[in-house]
């Protein structure tokens, strides 16, 4: 497959191209009028009576021998002209192709001069991120498209450099905002259950209440967290994955029945430290959280791609059979799967607020990874992120199948 020419080159082909054309039009209508012109002035004339009348009075070997001079210079006359017009030709092809390469390299640099404030657009607009959408183009010339194309860029950063602070200024109000009155009723049900004149009553009633404040206190804290992740990462870091997983189980308050199987390889990726345990925590808690009495969890990290440019962090997990249609769908907010492992909205739930896989989708999008989702034929899934390794650029690209070495039984093979 051929690369694709940039639009520097194919305007220096256009310009060549047409020059060439050009070109050769006008050395073809010049060598038509040259040859016409040569053959008015200079005809080439043939024995004809004229010349026998003149020499009639000669002997017949002198008139022979003059109609063979005229016939030689007639012959010479004819080469000349050939001589002559092949000549213009071949000059005129030789000054046609100079000129042309010519042509092509000063288009080649007249095509990079034009182009030059798209260079600027695009480098801006590479270089912008939600902590410097105060940056403009600000282009300077004449009022063409180019320049057009520039200032509805600009007015284009104007309105999302506003969206965003007021997205910003909305988070900071709302996580006050909630989270104040939580804490309070927090605080007097954690009295009202400490104090021995309530009756049983009261403190079934506050215990009650005290988990559902719980509740919504972690759906707040997701829906913060989540907001945080969608946007561009403000910490950049060396990080080693294995360090990322071996703090998350750490964090894992895993049930008795279910065992729990790290093999971490060496792998680093620059990122926010805090975002990828939230994403590890997440992960791992989901694989807890949807498996089955006497169930495994594996979890691998490890290199992949070509030369190491990529890291993993792989969690399966035993569990129900996932319909592959329904994989997908796991990764919106306020999602989980049925017991027959279809995936249903829900609002509230005692199991969690809904938006643990939803974290981890924005955590490895604002990371410049991707995630790849595989129900496994015994049930479960097969949960693999990719992101670029440290030094390596974020460039997503689409995942591929990982092979394992857990007997086919973590791919699902």
């Amino acid at each position: 497959m051929m690369p694709r020419l940039s639009v520097r080159a194919r305007l220096t082909l256009v310009y060549g191209s047409l020059f060439l054309a050009m070109s050769a039009v006008l050395v073809a209508v010049t060598y038509l009028l040259t040859a016409r012109m040569i053959e008015q002035r200079y005809p080439v004339r043939g024995s004809g009576t004229t010349t026998t009348q003149l020499w009639s009075l000669t002997d017949a070997e002198t008139t022979r021998r003059l109609e063979e001079l005229k016939a030689e210079v007639n012959r010479q006359a004819t080469r000349q002209k050939h001589d002559m017009l092949e000549q213009l030709l071949q000059s005129s092809l030789v000054t046609m192709l100079v000129v042309g390469v010519l042509a092509v390299v000063i288009g080649y640099v007249v095509a990079g001069r034009m182009l030059r404030p798209l260079h600027r657009v695009t480098a801006t607009a590479r270089r912008l991120s939600e902590s410097n959408l105060y940056e403009r183009i600000a282009l300077d010339g004449p009022q063409d498209e180019i320049k057009d194309l520039a200032d509805t860029f600009d007015r284009m950063l104007d309105r999302l450099h506003r969206a965003f602070d007021t997205q910003r200024r909305f988070v900071a109000n709302a996580s006050h905002e909630l989270r104040t009155p939580l804490t309070i009723n927090r605080t007097v049900l954690e009295v009202a259950l400490a104090s021995g004149r309530n009756p049983p009553e009261t403190k079934a009633l506050a215990d009650v209440l005290l988990g559902n404040t719980a509740r919504h206190e972690r759906l707040i804290e997701g829906l913060l967290l989540l907001a945080r992740s969608e946007h561009e990462l403000g910490t950049r870091t060396a990080t080693p994955l294995p360090d990322v997983v071996r703090s998350a189980l750490d964090q894992l308050d895993v049930r008795d029945d279910v065992e729990v199987e790290a093999r971490l390889g060496a792998a680093e990726v620059t990122g926010d430290p805090v975002l990828l345990e939230r994403c590890a925590v997440n992960l791992l808690e989901n694989a807890l959280k949807y498996n089955v009495p006497d169930g495994r969890i594996w979890v691998r990290t490890g290199t992949a791609g070509s030369a190491g440019t990529e890291v993993f962090l792989q969690v399966v997990n035993t569990g129900r059979p996932v319909p592959s249609y329904e994989a997908g769908s796991i990764y919106e907010p306020f999602r989980r799967l049925r017991a027959d492992g279809g995936a249903r909205s829900r609002t509230g739930s005692a199991e969690g607020a809904g938006l643990g896989l939803s974290i981890v989708r924005a955590v490895v999008g604002a990371h410049g990874g991707t995630i790849e989702t595989v129900p496994r034929a015994e049930g479960g899934l097969s949960i693999t992120v990719r992101l670029p390794a440290a030094g390596a650029p974020a460039a997503p690209r689409r995942a591929g199948v990982l092979t394992d070495e857990y007997d086919g039984r973590v791919t699902g093979e």
